[in-house]
């Protein structure tokens, strides 16, 4: 099959990681109840999911082996972006941190494992429920992976287990109330994680419509 045939899918995965990791960047400001929001959700959360979007459609019109190498591509900008865009946003002054270099080496090797994990889980679960009801196999697809790409890469990026990779952020290990609100104490990232999976699940069941528009349209699926 001709690479532009499937260009547009590999398009929209290459802007949803480079987008996903400039939006991580910046957490999202207000109140929920008693929640501020800024202590476990950022932006990015909201822009990532939209991977499994586009590689269930791709999986949906030209099959796993197309859809494996759109995860591929999207595994790369993942692994680049997460070294390469925090510094340049320091640099021009738009986030008030800078990320140390071992640190940056650490969160890269969390996000690359965590993509190619989910995304590759997600090709698979669709590809075994694709011939039954129309929403089951986008809808646990990305259920199964996003509940894995949440604990591989909070893991490996934050928890002490994985410190031999680099070195650990101090303030994501500190003990405070369980999604900043509940009476329970847990390391911080851990809620990050929690709300981060529960943005994923929220739009993985919004993913829904997107997909059943677009995919309506392929009266029959091409092949790869």
């Amino acid at each position: 099959m001709r690479f532009s045939r499937y260009m547009p899918f590999v398009a929209a995965m290459a802007v949803v990681v480079v987008a996903s990791n400039i939006l991580v960047q910046f957490p999202m400001h207000g109140t929920v109840g008693g929640l501020a929001l800024a202590d476990i959700l950022t932006w990015g959360a909201f822009t990532y999911p939209f991977s499994f979007l586009v590689t269930d459609l791709a999986n949906r019109r030209y099959g796993p082996t197309v859809a494996r190498r759109v995860v591929f591509v999207g595994f790369m900008a993942a692994v680049v972006c997460s070294i390469l865009v925090p510094p340049f946003l320091f640099r021009h002054g738009l986030i008030e941190f800078q990320t140390a270099a071992d640190r940056l080496a650490r969160i890269a090797c969390a996000s690359g494992a965590a993509f190619l994990i989910a995304q590759l889980l997600d090709v698979t679960v669709f590809n075994r429920l694709r011939r039954k009801s129309w929403w089951r196999a986008p809808i646990f697809g990305t259920l199964v992976g996003s509940v894995f790409d949440t604990l591989v890469f909070f893991s490996i990026a934050f928890s002490g287990a994985f410190a031999f990779l680099g070195p650990s952020d101090s303030f994501a290990l500190e003990t405070a109330p369980l999604m900043g609100t509940l009476p329970v104490e847990a390391v911080r990232w851990l809620s990050w994680a929690l709300g981060d999976l529960s943005v994923k699940l929220a739009i993985a069941v919004f993913a829904l419509i997107p997909y059943r528009l677009i995919a309506a349209r392929w009266l029959q699926p091409a092949t790869a």
